[in-house]
C-alpha cells in the first residue's frame, strides 16, 4: 500500500514526517567494535536526542496544559452571559491564534515558544466561544468534550492496533473533500456577514427532509476530522521510526492540536444544531 502523507500542514511540509527525509549513512564497524557495541546498555530515545511516542505524548499534554488554562479564562468571561471582555478575548485569541497556526505550520524547524504561543491565543479563542455556546445552552461544552475524546480515542485504539490505515487514494479523496468544505464554508461566511441568508447557521440551517443541513454536513466533517487523526498519527510514527531529532515532538504536538481543536468545533456545532 502506498504512504499517504498527512494534509496537516504541520507535517505535510516537513521530510521528517512526510517520509522523504534522507536516511542516514550507516558506518562500516570492525568486529571488535561491534562486540563494544553490543556490551554496552541500550541509550534510551532522550539519550539519543531521538523522538520518540512517550516524548511526543508529554509535550502534546504540556501544550495542552497551556491550551486549557487560557481556555478557562475565555470560557468564564462568557459565562453565564457573553460579555465585551469575553468577546475582545475571543477576537484577539482568533487573530493570534490564527497567525501563528501559519508561522508554525510552515516552519520546517520548530520554534517551542510560538508554539506555546499558538496553544495560548488559541486557547482564549475556544474558550470564549465554548463559553457563548455554553451560554446559550446549557452542558453543551461537556457534552462537546466527551464525544472529541470518544472520537479521538477510538481512532487511536484502531490505528493502533492497525485496523485503520492511511492510504493514498484515501488522502486524496480527504484532500478534495477539504477544498469541497473551504468553499462551502467560505460561501457561507460570505451569505451570513452581508445579510443575504439571516438562519443564524447561514446555508447549514437549510432543512432537507426534516433534517437540518448542518448536521449532515457535521457528520462527514467529522469523519473527515477523524482521518486527519489517522494521517497525523502515520507521519508520528514515520518521524519516530526514522529516529527525527526530539525537537520534532513539538510538530507533532502542534499538529495533533490543531486536528483536534477542528474536531472539537465541529462537534459542538452539531449539538447546537441538534439542541436547536
Amino acid at each position: 500500500m502506498a504512504e499517504a502523507s498527512s494534509s496537516n500542514p504541520a507535517f505535510s511540509r516537513n521530510p521528517v514526517f512526510n517520509g522523504k527525509a534522507v536516511a542516514p549513512q550507516t558506518p562500516t564497524i570492525s568486529a571488535e567494535g561491534l562486540q563494544d557495541l553490543y556490551d554496552r546498555p541500550a541509550a534510551t530515545p532522550s539519550e539519543t536526542d531521538r523522538m520518540s511516542y512517550d516524548d511526543t505524548i508529554i509535550k502534546t499534554v504540556g501544550l495542552f496544559a497551556v491550551f486549557l488554562v487560557t481556555a478557562a479564562i475565555g470560557f468564564f468571561t462568557n459565562i453565564p452571559l457573553p460579555t465585551p471582555l469575553g468577546i475582545g478575548l475571543l477576537v484577539v485569541g482568533a487573530i493570534g491564534g490564527f497567525a501563528l497556526g501559519l508561522v508554525n505550520a510552515f516552519k520546517r524547524e520548530p520554534s517551542v515558544p510560538l508554539i506555546l504561543l499558538y496553544a495560548a491565543f488559541e486557547g482564549l479563542a475556544i474558550g470564549a466561544i465554548s463559553g457563548f455556546f455554553e451560554a446559550q445552552w446549557s452542558g453543551i461544552v461537556i457534552q462537546a468534550v466527551l464525544a472529541t475524546l470518544a472520537v479521538f480515542g477510538v481512532t487511536l485504539a484502531l490505528f493502533a492496533s492497525g485496523k485503520v490505515r492511511a492510504s493514498k487514494r484515501a488522502t486524496k479523496v480527504f484532500l478534495i473533500a477539504m477544498v469541497g468544505y473551504l468553499v462551502f464554508s467560505l460561501l457561507n461566511f460570505v451569505l451570513m456577514i452581508t445579510g443575504l441568508n439571516t438562519n443564524p447557521w447561514g446555508l447549514r440551517g437549510a432543512v432537507i427532509f426534516g433534517i437540518p443541513l448542518g448536521l449532515v454536513i457535521g457528520v462527514l466533517v467529522v469523519i473527515m476530522a477523524a482521518y486527519s487523526l489517522v494521517l497525523d498519527f502515520d507521519a508520528i510514527q514515520r518521524g519516530v521510526k526514522s529516529g527525527a531529532p526530539r525537537k520534532y515532538g513539538w510538530s507533532a504536538a502542534f499538529g495533533l492540536m490543531t486536528t483536534i481543536v477542528w474536531l472539537y468545533l465541529e462537534l459542538l456545532r452539531i449539538l447546537a444544531i441538534f439542541r436547536n
